[in-house]
């Protein structure tokens, strides 16, 4: 069988997290990769038996998929660059950092017939799995709050400048906007308060959405409010029963009115595996070898974006966004 050739334009946490899980499948070979800084795309090389690349052209050029793990501002022009080289692509969220790009990026993905897949990794982890199934099959829900803290943004560095995150809601929040989407929904409509405490933004948001099934959810996200578990934490009203998720080790409900709490916990799983990144990446490699539509779509990544730069409105206007 000829393995993919895989390249990495990205050779930071995010580069390394993928590469290592994909060195371990049989399908693949990791050929080349690529950083504007030379020691980190030679270390990942090394790491993964692959040659480091001058540029992220030459990556593109000789794979045949790519993997977009720069910061977040570099991801609209490379994925439109490999997208309109016919590769695959696998974009790391967000897919863009302004409606416009997203745009761009949309439709030149849809002019491909290669495989675009968007890293919203949540999508994949067995807490938000399960309790989509919940949702789905058992718990219709009425109502939910939602909650994504980033804690900080001072290390590493970057994560406080918005000339490379897009902004606090790009970084982090994003993937608690596409879990929405994922669990409840369409967003019809979204209003948004925010305020400015410790960094050169906007860095504190709570939100009022409502879904096109007549479903709403409070979200509140703070970018310093430290670091205190769960940061991250989703917790849906049904008929007579409550599910809560705490980040992405657990997962506890109850069932009527027997006041009995159900819990399955993640704790023992791989931290790749608990996040969803092991799961996103085989389901990549699965879409190209057996010609399966992408789980996360690039439809799903201007999604995110688009309800991004709603809150953003939002907050600015002082007005409801409705979609």
């Amino acid at each position: 069988m000829t393995k993919l050739k895989i390249g990495i334009i990205g050779a930071g946490y995010i580069g390394g997290v993928h590469a290592s899980i994909l060195a371990r499948d049989e399908r693949v070979h990791i050929a080349a990769v690529h950083d504007v800084a030379h020691e980190p795309a030679q270390r990942l090389a090394n790491s993964c038996g692959a040659r480091p690349a001058q540029s992220a052209s030459e990556v593109i050029e000789s794979c045949d998929a790519v993997y977009i793990t720069t910061p977040n501002t570099k991801h609209t022009e490379l994925a439109i660059a490999a997208a309109q080289s016919g590769k695959h692509v696998f974009c790391e969220k967000p897919m863009a950092t302004s409606l416009a790009e997203a745009q761009a990026v949309l439709e030149t993905a849809g002019k491909s017939n290669s495989v675009f897949q968007v890293g919203h990794n949540r999508r994949f982890a067995p807490v938000y799995t399960t309790l989509k199934r919940l949702l789905t099959e058992s718990h219709p829900p009425h109502s939910a709050h939602v909650k994504m803290n980033r804690g900080e943004l001072l290390q590493p560095a970057w994560v406080g400048d918005p000339l490379i995150t897009g902004g606090f809601l790009y970084e982090t929040t994003i993937h608690m906007f596409d879990m929405m989407r994922f669990l409840f929904g369409e967003v019809t409509m979204l209003q948004a308060l925010g305020s400015t405490h410790e960094y050169p933004e906007t860095d504190d948001f709570s939100a009022l959405l409502q879904f096109s099934g007549g479903m709403h959810a409070t979200f509140a996200s703070s970018a310093d409010a430290g670091w205190l578990f769960p940061y991250e934490r989703v917790e849906v009203f049904c008929h007579h029963s409550t599910i809560v998720t705490r980040e992405t080790e657990s997962i506890v409900y109850n069932q009527l009115l027997d006041g009995q709490n159900i819990e399955q916990s993640m704790h023992q799983l791989a931290k790749e595996e608990k996040l969803g990144y092991q799961q996103e990446d085989q389901s990549f490699i699965d879409s190209i070898t057996k010609g399966l539509p992408p789980a996360v779509t690039a439809a799903d990544g201007y999604k995110s974006v688009e309800l991004v730069e709603a809150c953003y409105r939002s907050v600015r206007t002082s007005a409801p966004v409705k979609f």
